[in-house]
């Protein structure tokens, strides 16, 4: 039998019902046992929370704001009461869940977000802020919730996610709360606002000693020359914050020349890395990038990146590590030195110097508790200013050189900033914080689910959020169009009497039939699904296109198909001879790929009259894993071919995101076998690409299997022969990228396929000679659906470990006498972790050799 965790031991000796003093003290013990004295802040939390107040915990990032969560965790278990834990980001999330999983056992702990639900019933549930949110909008002071824990508290002032967090904290007055960031600024209106609402009284916990004190350093040397000083001071590991993505990436690349670690260490960093498999593309610069001490990490990388990045840091393997401010929401990353490349960031509409949260939340990941004896934070002044002193030092003393010399200015369009602007945001404590909140047909339609008068109700939520009278004016105001909308649609009903609560309004009867508030493009979605034609050829791939249009835009992507678009569009437009006038209008109407568009907004627009809601919900024609499948290309290919390596983490996200919604939304009754492939497809090319997305979703249904989750986060998927029905259409979609470059007289692109075949026997001269002869035979070479006929792939030796596959062409005339063959070897496919494919001839049927 399995040793029982031990805070679920702990709650089991301390019985039912137990004293604040019994709950303080046994706590107190086990976190003694586990090697940790809790701090003065910490005690007083949970003191605090022990004899039921509410408690804001504002102290600096690595004081320890996990453990005081754990203990409300544990009052909140020992009087029977159930607790909501939320957080941002799905990552955290499951961060916690399966770290209290490992500490109060699988029965007592579930977890809820947008696309999973595991264990919902227990009673600790780790959640994002918006599950909450609904359901206090739902159920209000009924909600079985006796303790909510918000992570990250801050992002009440979130322009679109902020409304969350505050209807969270305006409608449970029966929850106890524990409100936690290192960066909430002035609380002292939220402390007394809460005990309003909950009747119970409020401890601010702040101005906590932070375990490891900061020293801010600005630096008017070069970047090398500031880091080169850094790791010989041994403040290493120093993570170097930048702007965006792209420029964390060729700050890395450029720190490549510099001699970060010697022989031993390198040595240790190939050690650790062990049998890790890098892709293609930005993998092998990231292997190389690490084997000299640096890393990369941003939201654009691959999961399996970023986490061995984190591991290697842990291990203190790694000196720089590049990334954005990533790293500045509650992922646990040592991290002894924080450098700021500027002070500055884009905020989606203009470039400004970073807030004074902004600045701290970033600056306070520095310093290790137990390790380091201070955290630096380092600020680069701009490149200008560090020229110009140069310039001066250079000409000290020699006043008429100093006059003629030309002094630098900031380039234009940039925002300056000088060590005064640093030396404000050091003293500045973090902005006092407002809630955002807009009132939707999601909120309305929650609200009716309660026993109350919604309209008194949302009074209340919008006068809580938004102290300016003007401003509630304009959202009830916003929220009575919103109501009528419901009423002429028929979604909502009066009725005849009101409830003993005062509600004057329902749900219409029979709505919930098709009616999701966390999916509200879901029945938009059945809707656009009974339109297709199942007998059509590309029905399979029509219903992907239903499904992406319902999915959020990946806007990197996206530009990316465009850009290829416009770039074809002009090369095809110059050939025919436009001139430059004709061609920029033309290339107004060219955007990415956007199939069904006219027929999905149809729908939409008439669904619109009789679900008001959806006109807040757009439709995002868009074609990315239709795209992915119709040009039969690998995860890896697919990146080369619209230049993605730097957003890999976003398309392989995307990707996930379509999977489990063509697993979860599609009812079986729309299932066709060639769906069925393209899903299973879909899956093994993700988990081939990074298991640690596709496993541990999965691994989630079982969260008490601690072997598997383990071999998910350490990135070793199973093999990729595991599902033989993914793996066929793996095969099959490897050998149709031949057909379709085929077609194209790609010669340069099929030998291409081939290039790390150490066995190629069928080479460019010999597709170049084949490809002659066919169209000698033939004017065309079939791509489309009929080509793609589960009658023309052919797989022989299925029950051996090395298949013989063969691909009849589809020609103009219906001979299909000719045909792509080919070897598949599954042992070296699982050895590798790809598709081991090796063509073996391409040519006539009857031809010699064949």
């Amino acid at each position: 039998m399995p040793e029982q965790p031990s805070l679920s031991l702990l709650l089991d000796e301390l019985g039912p019902r137990p004293a604040p003093d019994d709950i303080y003290t046994a706590f107190e013990d086990w976190t003694m046992r586990q090697g940790m004295t809790l701090y003065p802040h910490q005690a007083d939390a949970l003191l605090a929370t022990v004899t039921g107040a509410n408690t804001i915990i504002t102290t600096p990032t690595g004081s320890g704001k996990s453990l005081i969560a754990t203990a409300a965790h544990v009052a909140t278990l020992a009087n029977r009461g159930r607790v909501y834990y939320t957080a941002p980001i799905k990552a955290l999330v499951s961060e916690k869940f399966f770290s209290w999983v490992d500490d109060f056992g699988p029965d007592l702990v579930g977890m809820v977000t947008g696309d999973a639900s595991v264990n919902p019933d227990a009673p600790i549930i780790c959640c994002t802020a918006e599950i909450l949110a609904n359901i206090a909008l739902r159920e209000g002071d009924q909600a079985d919730v006796q303790m909510v824990v918000a992570d990250e508290y801050h992002f009440i002032a979130d322009p679109d996610r902020g409304w969350a967090w505050q209807v969270a904290t305006s409608e449970l007055p029966q929850a106890q709360f524990m409100l936690m960031s290192a960066t909430l600024g002035d609380v002292s209106d939220l402390a007394a606002k809460l005990t309003e609402r909950t009747g119970r009284p409020t401890e601010i916990i702040a101005q906590a000693e932070r375990p490891v004190p900061l020293v801010f350093t600005w630096s008017m040397t070069p970047l090398p020359e500031t880091l080169t000083e850094l790791i010989h001071t041994g403040s290493a590991p120093i993570y170097l914050v930048h702007p965006s993505q792209a420029a964390a990436t060729e700050q890395a690349q450029g720190l490549m020349s510099m001699k970060l670690v010697d022989t031993a260490q390198r040595h240790a960093i190939v050690e650790a890395i062990g049998g890790f498999r890098f892709a293609r593309g930005f993998g092998a610069t990231l292997s190389r990038m690490l084997r000299s001490g640096i890393g990369v990490h941003h939201a654009g990388m691959l999961p399996k990146y970023r986490r061995l990045v984190e591991t290697l840091t842990q291990q203190g393997l790694l000196k720089v590590i590049c990334g954005t401010d990533t790293l500045g929401v509650g992922i646990n990353v040592p991290i002894r030195t924080v450098v700021f490349t500027t002070l500055t960031k884009f905020d989606g509409r203009r470039q400004r110097i970073l807030r004074a949260r902004e600045f701290h939340q970033i600056a306070g990941r520095a310093g290790r508790p137990g390790f380091d004896p201070v955290g630096n934070v380092v600020v680069q002044a701009p490149e200008y200013q560090i020229e110009n002193a140069r310039l001066l030092a250079k000409f000290a003393g020699d006043e008429r050189k100093l006059k003629s010399v030309r002094r630098k200015k900031p380039a234009e369009g940039q925002v300056n900033y000088t060590e005064a602007s640093f030396e404000k945001l050091i003293a500045s404590a973090p902005e006092t914080l407002h809630a955002r909140l807009e009132v939707t047909h999601s909120m309305l339609l929650n609200l009716l689910h309660r026993d109350e008068e919604t309209g008194a109700a949302l009074t209340r939520i919008i006068e809580e959020a938004i102290p300016d009278p003007a401003q509630q004016r304009k959202q009830l105001r916003r929220a009575v169009a919103l109501g009528r909308s419901l009423l002429e649609a028929g979604v909502v009903v009066r009725r005849a009497t009101p409830t003993p609560g005062g509600r004057r309004y329902d749900l219409a009867p029979g709505l919930q039939d098709d009616f999701a508030l966390n999916q509200p493009l879901s029945a938009f979605a059945m809707a656009a699904l009974e339109m297709l034609d199942d007998q059509a050829g590309d029905y399979a791939l029509d219903v992907v296109s239903v499904i992406e249009a319902t999915l959020e835009d990946p806007m990197a992507i996206l530009i990316a198909q465009e850009k290829k678009a416009r770039g074809e569009t002009i090369a095809e437009l110059k050939a025919e001879g436009y001139e430059y006038e004709e061609r920029q209008a033309i290339l107004e109407e060219v955007s990415w790929p956007k199939p069904l568009a006219d027929e999905l907004s149809a729908v939409h627009l008439a669904m619109a009259k009789t679900h008001p809601w959806l006109v807040e919900h757009p439709l995002r024609p868009k074609s990315i894993v239709r795209d992915m499948t119709q040009r039969a290309m690998t995860f890896s290919e697919y990146v080369a071919f619209y230049k993605l390596q730097r957003s890999e983490g976003l398309l392989l996200r995307y990707l996930s995101d379509a999977w489990r919604a063509l697993r979860q939304t599609v009812p079986a009754s729309f299932h066709s076998e060639e769906l069925d492939d393209l899903i299973a497809w879909l899956g093994e090319l993700i988990r081939a690409t990074d298991s640690s997305l596709v496993d541990e979703w999965e691994a989630l249904a079982n969260p008490a299997d601690t072997q598997a989750r383990e071999q998910a986060m350490a990135g070793r998927p199973r093999p990729l022969t595991g599902n033989l029905r993914a793996f066929t259409a793996l095969v099959r979609n490897a050998i149709f990228r031949r057909v379709l470059l085929a077609a194209d007289d790609d010669v340069d692109g099929l030998a291409a396929l081939d290039a790390d075949d150490p066995d190629v026997t069928f080479t460019a001269d010999d597709w170049d000679s084949a490809l002659g002869e066919y169209w000698d035979e033939h004017d065309e070479l079939g791509t489309a659906a009929d080509a793609r006929s589960p009658q023309l792939f052919i797989i022989e030796g299925r029950d051996t470990r090395r298949w013989q596959v063969r691909q009849i062409i589809d020609d103009p005339d219906e001979n299909h006498d000719w045909q792509i063959r080919a070897e598949v070897d599954l042992d070296a496919s699982d050895e590798s972790g790809e598709l081991a494919l090796h063509v073996v001839n391409f040519g006539r049927i009857d031809g010699p050799g064949l």
